[in-house]
């Protein structure tokens, strides 16, 4: 419209939690008077998923949506006008808005390619006569609720392997492997707090080896076109040093496996995808991998471990997921503006509207306290 020279949503922070107000304001610039019937506004949240598959020789798209909100207010005008459309003068125009988000439990903001869990508010000018203008502002929900203080997730978690290896029909020995995982949950940028006991009584050197590894599961249910998809990243690895023949050695991780930010375990809450994380602990040789292995589920949280009977709160702050996995890797072609050229060659990076951010532990902040 030649007559609206800005148009825009403006929210009092980025990210919120379930329970939270959400406050907005639409803000409108006209230069002349004109007919505005209603001004409404949409605060919805939902997960859609897409991709394509090849049934019977043919590639189809399949898709499915879920939505978690989906509430609606007019806050200009009504809705059924019987009489004349009132009339918008020129001028600056301020349309306050709020919404209280349900308490329920809300998955996270969430962009991968096949699925994406987003939240917006969704202004609608409408206008007689015309194509009505509309807007939507996005923004992060940072759920579900994940205490780490749980405790479920406060009891230590053992597990223990051995292999005996053989050289034809001698036993050489026996290699053991034996981890105590102090607690299962934790929020991006604690440490995980691992300890590992090694009794090496074969004849090759091993080495210790740990990996997180992330796994969504993605999931549509058309009738017989139901489908999934299953994605693996490595968070992160660490290779210890080698242990000798005959010798027994402790391990400690102490503060050396930081994890990064990521994407909060979303299990049995959004019906499209699932994301949970797996802790794995493995022995190496020269010549075989992992011929010892052990797993543990970690659980990444939205509120962080405190020390017991301590008054002090870890301080946290939200950021972008790391590039490697899940949530940090897509970003919607709707959320990237190109630059329009001018005759520079150098490349420059898209400016990127909108991507989720999760809750991590500040540590710089939490250590100065």
């Amino acid at each position: 419209m030649d007559y609206i020279k800005e148009f825009d949503i403006k929210l009092d922070k980025e990210f919120y939690y379930a329970g939270e107000e959400i406050r907005g304001t639409v803000f409108l610039d006209t230069t002349e008077n004109f007919k505005l019937k209603m001004v409404r506004v949409i605060l919805r949240g939902k997960a859609h998923a897409e991709w394509k598959v090849i049934l019977s020789g043919d590639r189809r798209t399949v898709k499915d949506d879920q939505y978690f909100i989906d509430e609606r207010q007019i806050i200009w005008g009504e809705k059924n006008v019987e009489t004349t459309v009132p009339i918008l003068p020129r001028g600056v125009h301020k349309f306050p808005f709020r919404f209280v988000l349900p308490e329920s439990s809300l998955p996270c903001s969430f962009e991968s390619k096949p699925c994406c869990i987003r939240y917006y508010i969704k202004v609608t000018i409408d206008i007689p006569y015309a194509s009505p203008p509309q807007g939507m502002k996005y923004f992060t929900v940072i759920g579900p609720h994940i205490d780490c203080m749980d405790e479920q997730y406060l009891k230590p978690m053992v597990g223990q392997d051995k292999r005996s290896t053989c050289c034809w029909c001698c036993k050489k020995g026996t290699v053991t492997l034996r981890c105590v995982l102090e607690r299962s949950a934790y929020v991006c940028n604690e440490s995980l707090k691992l300890k590992a006991t090694i009794d090496n009584q074969g004849t090759d050197e091993v080495k210790l080896k740990v990996r997180l590894m992330q796994v969504c599961e993605f999931f549509i249910d058309r009738g017989v076109l139901g489908v999934n998809k299953e994605s693996k990243h490595l968070v992160f690895e660490y290779r210890g040093s080698c242990v000798k023949p005959n010798s027994r050695t402790k391990w400690d991780s102490a503060s050396s496996l930081v994890i990064p930010t990521m994407p909060t375990t979303l299990v049995g809450i959004c019906r499209l995808t699932q994301i949970y994380y797996v802790l794995s602990v493995s022995l190496d040789t020269d010549k075989d991998l992992d011929i010892v292995e052990l797993h543990f589920p970690i659980t990444i949280g939205t509120v962080p471990f405190r020390i017991p009977n301590s008054n002090t709160t870890p301080a946290v702050k939200y950021e972008q997921a790391c590039s490697h996995v899940e949530g940090g890797q897509y970003i919607g072609p709707e959320f990237l503006m190109g630059q329009v050229y001018d005759g520079n060659e150098v490349n420059r990076e898209p400016i990127v509207l909108y991507k989720p951010v999760y809750v991590t532990v500040d540590r710089a902040r939490s250590n100065s306290k």
